[in-house]
Order: C-alpha cells, then sequence, then structure tokens
C-alpha cells in the first residue's frame, strides 16, 4: 500500500485540479525558499500554487487532463487560477527576476555585450574583459569596449571567466523564477509558445485596424453607429463645396459669396485706381 501521505497528497491534488478551470504545470528548479515565499505572497488569491512530486501530480491529473502530464520535468508544481492561461501566464513571467551567473550555467538566450563606454578607470579591468573575450581598450582616460560581441550563444555553458566579467558590467543573463511548462483550460492544452503573446503589440495592432476600417467605411459611405457622424460631416462639405461651385446662394454659403464679391472688388479698386 502507498504510505498515507501520499494518498492524501494525491487527493489534495485532485482537490485543486476540480476546483479551478486553469490548471498548470511550472518548473520550480533553482528557486530559494525565501523567493518562493514572496511569489506565493503575490499570487495569493490569483493564482494558487502547490509543490509536489511529479508521480503524485500525474495521479491526480487522470480524470480529464492526462496529457498536461507530458510537460512535467524535473522540480515542479502544480498552478491552478481563475484568470485566463494568457493572464496567468503574464503575471507569472512577471515575478521572474535577472540574476547574474555565477559560472558553469547553460545561457538561456545569446549573451550580448554591446560596445560603448564603461564606467571603468584604466586598470587590470581591461584585461579581466578580454580574457572573458570582450574587445575592450582605454580610450579618453576610460574603458571602452570597442565592439558588441556575442560572447556566449544560447545553450552553451557560461565560463567562470565571463561571469565575472558579465557581473562586473552588471549583465544578469539568467532568470530565476517559475517556468511555465504548459496551462490546460477547457481541454487545450497551452504552451508558452501560444501563452507569450505581446500584449501591447495586439492592442496596437487592433487600435490599427479599428482607424483602417473606418477609414474604409468613411470613403465607401458605409452607415454605422461610429460612421454617421463622420458621413454626415462629409456630406454636408461635399454640399456646400458643390453649392460654392454652383453658384447656389442660400443661408450657408451667402456669406461665402459676399466675402468673395468684396475681395473682387477690392482687386478691380487697385485695378481702377
Amino acid at each position: 500500500m502507498p504510505a498515507k501521505w501520499k494518498l492524501e497528497e494525491v487527493e489534495n491534488l485532485k482537490k485543486i485540479v476540480s476546483s479551478y478551470p486553469v490548471v498548470g504545470i511550472v518548473g520550480i528548479r533553482g528557486i530559494p525558499a525565501s523567493l518562493m515565499q514572496e511569489m506565493r505572497a503575490r499570487m495569493r488569491g490569483k493564482i494558487l500554487l502547490r509543490v509536489s512530486k511529479q508521480s503524485l501530480i500525474s495521479l491526480a491529473l487522470q480524470n480529464g487532463m492526462k496529457e498536461l502530464a507530458n510537460y512535467m520535468e524535473g522540480e515542479v508544481g502544480i498552478i491552478a487560477s481563475k484568470m485566463n492561461p494568457f493572464k496567468v501566464y503574464k503575471e507569472i513571467n512577471e515575478m521572474r527576476l535577472r540574476m547574474p551567473a555565477k559560472g558553469g550555467e547553460i545561457a538561456p538566450e545569446d549573451i550580448v555585450v554591446k560596445k560603448g563606454d564603461t564606467p571603468f578607470k584604466p586598470g587590470p579591468i581591461v584585461s579581466d574583459l578580454q580574457k572573458a573575450g570582450i574587445p575592450a581598450s582605454i580610450r579618453g582616460g576610460k574603458v571602452v569596449i570597442d565592439k558588441t560581441v556575442t560572447l556566449v550563444k544560447k545553450g552553451e555553458k557560461i565560463s567562470k571567466e565571463v561571469a565575472n566579467a558579465l557581473t562586473r558590467l552588471d549583465i544578469k543573463p539568467l532568470e530565476i523564477g517559475l517556468q511555465v511548462y504548459a496551462i490546460f483550460e477547457d481541454g487545450i492544452i497551452y504552451t508558452p509558445d501560444i501563452l507569450a503573446v505581446d500584449v501591447n503589440k495586439i492592442l496596437q495592432d487592433m487600435q490599427h485596424a479599428k482607424a483602417n476600417a473606418m477609414a474604409l467605411a468613411i470613403e465607401i459611405g458605409y452607415p454605422t453607429k461610429e460612421t454617421m457622424p463622420l458621413l454626415l460631416q462629409k456630406a454636408y462639405r461635399n454640399a456646400y463645396m458643390l453649392a460654392i461651385e454652383s453658384n447656389i446662394y442660400t443661408k450657408e454659403t451667402i456669406e461665402e459669396f459676399i466675402r468673395k464679391a468684396y475681395l473682387q472688388a477690392k482687386e478691380l479698386e487697385k485695378i481702377g485706381g
């Protein structure tokens, strides 16, 4: 028979899974206890996090969410929320922190050092940077990085020399925090490549599309609640210009005709004078 605590843990996990419409798997590797406690506090009332063993989480997911177990890797936890998956992903990602490298870590992305001035005065720092593969020199009494260089490519190991140089340059190539592996909602599994949307860009695209749709509707005279005021203004302007060109006298056009007549009279007065 399985240990009692394991049975109880599976039951607790099942209650979590059945109580929330959105359930996900997150990686917790390397997160210190202090940061985990802080993240729990920030997520309180929005996202529930429970850390457990892969085997127990897998058992809890068997009723309707067993595919989610395929996304577990290393040390994991289960998250549950009533927010939609995209908001959950955004909330968790915003809690990730940049961390300096110590050496021996795998670069999660290309580590690029850009050309330009540094805050350092001439000294041993120049040779330290050069040993790490950073083209540095002294110009104008200060240390300068001569050109932009990709120091470590994604997936490569960060050496201790490189880690020390990056720390001195205040470059933090690592991130620490919950790593979303997958989120389940209504029978659909969302992975990070789907969840990582740029909300600001989407809003800009929607605003641009709205502006284009409005311009097209005005151009073709398509009447809607939004376009009617503009269509009426356009119709008025067109009717006014047509009346002016056709010398049609109305309450709206008479002032323009008087103004034109006055200007023409002044011109004739200059000629005659």
